[in-house]
C-alpha cells in the first residue's frame, strides 16, 4: 500500500470536516476511536500500535456488526437507522482492500490444498491455515471455511 491506514483515516477525516460532511466525520471519529482503542488493549503485549493486519480485522468486524444491525433495524421497520448503518458501512469497506470474488477465492483454495497436500476436511484447518497467512486481507475467510469444507469432500 503506498500510504498506510492510519494516515489514510486521518486525510480522510480532515477532507471530511473541511467539507463538511457529518456523517461521514463521524464515521472516520468512530474509526479512529476504535482504533485508539485497540491499540491500547495491544499494549500489555509490548505492541506500541496494531499492525495494519490487525486494522483491516478491525474494520472487517466493524463493517459485520453493522450489517447485523441493518437486518435488525429492518426487521423493526426503522429503515433510517438502516441508511445510517449502511452509509457507515459504506466509509468503512472505502478502507478495506479489494476482496477476492469468487473465482480467485477457488483458486486459492485450491492452490492451499495442493500446497498443503490436505486429503479430507479432518485437514481444513492446515488449508484454513495457509489462506490466512497468504489473503487474509483479501479474502473473507468466513466464506472461504465452506467452500474449503467442500472442496474436501465435506
Amino acid at each position: 500500500m503506498a500510504e498506510d491506514l492510519r494516515s489514510r483515516f486521518t486525510a480522510a477525516l480532515k477532507a471530511a470536516m473541511l467539507a463538511k460532511d457529518t456523517a461521514r466525520t463521524s464515521t472516520l471519529r468512530m474509526i479512529l476511536a476504535k482504533l485508539k482503542d485497540t491499540d491500547i488493549a495491544a499494549r500489555p503485549s509490548g505492541i506500541e500500535q496494531v499492525p495494519e493486519e490487525q486494522i483491516v480485522a478491525m474494520l472487517r468486524g466493524m463493517a459485520k456488526s453493522r450489517r447485523e444491525s441493518v437486518e435488525l433495524y429492518r426487521q423493526g421497520g426503522r429503515e433510517e437507522l438502516a441508511a445510517k448503518e449502511e452509509a457507515e458501512i459504506a466509509v468503512i469497506e472505502g478502507f478495506l482492500p479489494q476482496q477476492m470474488d469468487e473465482a480467485a477465492t477457488r483458486a486459492a483454495i485450491a492452490a492451499a490444498i495442493a500446497e498443503t497436500g490436505a486429503t479430507g476436511v479432518k485437514e481444513m484447518g492446515k488449508v484454513m491455515a495457509v489462506l490466512r497467512a497468504k489473503h487474509a486481507a483479501s479474502m473473507d475467510l468466513g466464506k472461504a471455511g465452506p467452500l474449503v469444507k467442500a472442496a474436501l469432500g465435506g
